[in-house]
């Protein structure tokens, strides 16, 4: 069989492997919302007080630059699983055995990924469509001008996005967490590079194309070009929003994008970028062999203690036995721990452990693991909410404390998931009930101790509005990450959805997504209280809900 022919089957059959999952459908959902949010006018393109007139082409634009700027940080947390997947189902290792180099393989997972946020896009263009029709536009409905954006832009795009999957997964220090923060960074950065240049270019953008990922420039350069042939008091500004917004007072007609050379050639420059990217995917690919990490060394682990890791997997259910269980679980499991000895089913001793060993335990699972560095990072920012001015501690210092635990807050209700613990710890009278609760005080304290130095000083400044804030964000934050760890059983929802929601909210004191209530004008505490009281409630239902039908 020729090397296309085993290209194709490799990525039709781990594309149709993903399109058999539940979580497809929810990602083809998000597609159709992010059309909605244009229907709705959620997502706003202005220029001064001008807007288009909802033809083809403005609709085509809008959708073109919705789907290329969301789709491309969305997509990467859709599809980045796709080589932990084969690790954990073991089918890494068979490939391992084959003839199949490392380019290969991550040429072929970026070309799946692409394929999965290409099915997006082409729900994306489908939704165009219909929210043309719904506008009342239906006879007058040009498809170049309606699709054409979104699928040179967003296809482009995302293809860029599914190969940074790919690179992050291969790379030992990117392939977690960190990874799935740091992208969100990465991804604004990039954002940012182009927009840099709006309005500093005129129609033909020229180079400036090339450093336009999304082809947000491209497209509003062009429409602050227009606008200005019919009105020259137009004062230049340019905008591309998502939620609230001043309202449009004009419109213009927007005849559709003007399609260069330049700007086909600075697509194709991105596919072919995408193709880079794969191939440098490869030289730290470590092809499913833990003895390898491509550049980086084993590093010297400090020794683990006979039987710790295995304890502190299974505090929760050590603290609540059910007897039986760890009966078996003994048996099974001697040559790894060695676990305390089961006392009877009657044992009051086992029935009066206090909640705090749970507690505990669940707190040592979240520090675990973190080297030093981590934590004198996290002395420095608690001293920085201490030391710094009030105002400055309080809409500043502790929006970098409250980002730095991201990631002892997203496992919060997936560990029994990751490790498979589930049916021993469930197994424990009251099991479900005493660990929700444990897991999430163990949250609550983690963030009452790095955000510490903000309430001390607040409560001597007596600024109780302040201190009801960091109270509010002390105990919402903990319950998202539950909520949301609970529900996806993945970490990465949250972290995702956090550092978004860490950027648009608390980093820029918009109200009503302050959690944090960084300023006394943003702040909405009792929001946020009754908001930590309902996904706590909606995590816990779930949880019972699908232990009943386990």
């Amino acid at each position: 069989m020729s090397r296309s022919r085993v290209l194709y089957h490799m990525v039709r059959a781990d594309f149709l492997e993903r399109v058999r999952r539940y979580s497809f459908l929810l990602t083809l959902g998000f597609s159709v919302y992010l059309g909605y949010t244009v229907y709705a006018e959620q997502v706003h393109v202005q220029l001064d007080k001008y807007r288009g007139v909802d033809n083809s082409a403005w609709l085509g634009s809008v959708v073109g630059l919705t789907g290329s700027v969301w789709l491309s940080l969305i997509g990467f947390y859709i599809v980045k699983n796709a080589i932990q997947r084969d690790r954990e189902t073991r089918v890494g290792q068979i490939l391992a055995t084959t003839p199949i180099g490392k380019a290969f393989y991550t040429l072929a997972k970026t070309l799946s990924n692409f394929a999965v946020l290409a099915a997006m896009v082409l729900v994306l263009a489908l939704a165009t469509l219909g929210i043309q029709l719904a506008r009342g536009a239906g006879t007058q409905i040009d498809p170049v001008a309606l699709f054409l954006p979104l699928l040179i832009f967003g296809l482009c795009a995302v293809a860029v996005t599914a190969a940074l999957a790919v690179l992050f997964e291969s790379l030992p220090v990117l392939r977690g967490g960190v990874g799935n923060v740091l992208y969100f960074f990465l991804w604004t950065a990039l954002i940012a590079i182009g927009a840099a240049s709006l309005d500093k270019v005129g129609p033909d953008p020229g180079w400036h194309v090339f450093t336009d990922w999304t082809g947000l420039v491209s497209v509003m350069s062009q429409m602050q070009a227009q606008v200005r042939r019919i009105d020259p008091l137009y004062n230049g500004s340019a905008a591309f929003n998502i939620g609230p917004f001043n309202p449009a007072t004009k419109t213009f007609l927007w005849t559709g994008f003007h399609w260069s050379p330049e700007i086909f050639l600075s697509r194709a420059a991105l596919l072919g970028f995408a193709v880079l990217l794969a191939l440098l995917a490869a030289l730290f690919f470590d092809r499913f062999d833990p003895a390898r990490r491509g550049w980086l060394k084993t590093n010297k682990q400090k020794p683990v203690r006979r039987g710790e890791t295995a304890e502190l997997l299974l505090a929760p259910l050590l603290a609540t036995p059910s007897a039986q269980s760890l009966h078996h679980f003994q048996m099974a499991s001697h040559s790894i721990a060695h676990l305390p000895p089961v006392s009877h089913p009657g044992s009051r001793q086992v029935s009066r452990m206090r909640i705090s060993a749970l507690v505990l335990a669940e707190l040592r699972l979240m520090l675990k693991g973190h080297a030093w560095w981590w934590k004198a990072v996290a002395a420095a920012l608690w001293i920085a909410c201490v030391a710094s001015p009030l105002t400055q501690a309080r809409s500043d210092a502790i929006v970098f404390a409250w980002l730095w635990p991201v990631l002892l807050w997203s496992p919060m209700g997936t560990r029994e998931t990751q490790w498979n613990t589930g049916a021993l710890i469930f197994s424990a009278p009251r099991a479900v009930p005493r660990q929700f609760l444990a897991i999430y005080v163990a949250g609550v304290l983690v963030a009452v101790l790095t955000g510490s130095g903000l309430g001390l000083h607040l409560l001597m400044a007596r600024d109780f509005d302040g201190l009801a804030a960091w109270v509010a964000g002390a105990c919402f934050i903990p319950a998202m990450a539950l909520a949301l760890g609970a529900v996806s059983g993945t970490r990465k929802f949250f972290e995702a959805l956090y550092t978004a929601w860490w950027y648009i909210g608390p980093l820029h004191h918009i109200r009503g997504l302050d959690f944090m209530g960084t300023t006394a004008q943003s702040s909405t505490p009792a929001g946020y209280l009754a908001a930590a009281a309902v996904l706590l409630l909606a995590a816990y239902s779930w949880r019972k809900v699908k232990l009943a039908h386990s």
